[in-house]
């Protein structure tokens, strides 16, 4: 007689993963390091795993997603917030590490996750990336500090701290060039996206490291995955405004910025900006409409291998 299907739900922290099984709500609970997870996986590797879930977590996902994979064993990455929203449907107001286990194991056996697209030189590109857009947030935050502090002393430091965090992301920036120009693959697709006027490179970095599906998607999906997809928002005979909802947000902020830039030197996304305010759209809802126009764009020159051209 087959055993049931197992599907597998993992609560990743800095220190430990919380794990826990779905039908069977059995748990376990590991160090969040080599050793740790070679437990785990010997453990997984007796049940009948149908597929393995774990949350992005800021990073400390990527060594037990590695290992999982590397073991050949069924691992997805999923939303933290969609698995939340999940478990609040299904009555699990509480949290803790223990019950965010079960909910994330519970979400992958009733809503199937596409398989992870392995790639070892995405991975690394996604670390460098990650880390940049970290830099970044830092970086204004010590400017702020410097504009704003009343205490000299504090102002002198957010300055100092200033010049070290530029002369960081000038290092990360030229080892994410080097990056993407030694793969081949990597390589074309910058330079397909580049072509746009308002794609920079750091836009189109981020789209390599950050959404590497981009160009085998169908146009709804890639404008989903940035998290400018419009939905309804109806009941009955009351038609609400449209929402965009969701998306990679580190993402869907580099976005923001390149659409600025392609409506302001790209005549054909300047158009179509003007062209959504003279009909009454107001300007946010404009720019998202670019973000929209422009990742799916993307996702059909990437598709179809054609660099950008004026039509």
């Amino acid at each position: 007689m087959a055993r049931e299907k197992v599907f597998v739900g993992i609560d990743v922290s800095k220190e430990r993963l919380d794990v826990a099984t779905w039908p069977t709500r059995e748990g376990l609970e590991v160090r969040n390091d080599r050793d740790g997870w070679r437990a785990l996986i010997r453990q997984l590797r007796r049940l009948p795993v149908e597929a393995i879930a774990l949350e992005a977590s800021g990073g400390y996902e990527r060594g037990p997603l590695r290992a999982l994979l590397d073991a050949g064993l069924p691992a997805r990455l999923v939303n933290p917030l969609r698995v939340r929203q999940f478990a609040k449907a299904c009555g699990t107001l509480a949290k803790n590490d223990r019950l965010d286990a079960v909910a994330i194991a519970r979400f992958v056996a009733a809503v199937p996750q596409r398989q992870y697209q392995r790639s070892r030189t995405t991975e690394a590109l996604a670390e460098l990336v990650t880390a940049r857009h970290q830099l970044t947030d830092e970086l204004a935050r010590a400017k702020n500090q410097a504009q704003h502090s009343g205490q000299p002393v504090i102002a002198r430091l957010a300055k100092r701290r200033i010049e070290r965090l530029k002369a960081d992301l000038l290092l990360l920036e030229k080892a994410i060039t080097t990056a993407v120009a030694a793969d081949a693959e990597l390589a074309r697709k910058n330079a397909l996206m580049r072509s746009v006027p308002g794609v920079g490179p750091v836009f189109a970095h981020s789209l390599l490291a950050l959404m590497p599906e981009l160009g085998t998607l169908t146009n709804r999906q890639a404008a989903s995955l940035l998290g400018v997809a419009p939905f309804d928002f109806d009941s009955g005979a009351f038609k609400g405004q449209r929402r965009i909802s969701g998306g990679r947000r580190d993402l869907r902020d580099v976005a923001y910025m390149a659409a600025m830039v392609a409506t302001s030197f790209n005549p054909i996304f300047k158009a179509f900006s003007e062209r959504l305010k003279a009909a009454g759209k107001r300007p946010k809802v404009a720019i998202v409409a670019v973000m929209r126009k422009l990742i799916t764009t993307l996702n059909a020159m990437l598709r179809d291998n054609l660099p950008w051209r004026y039509a």
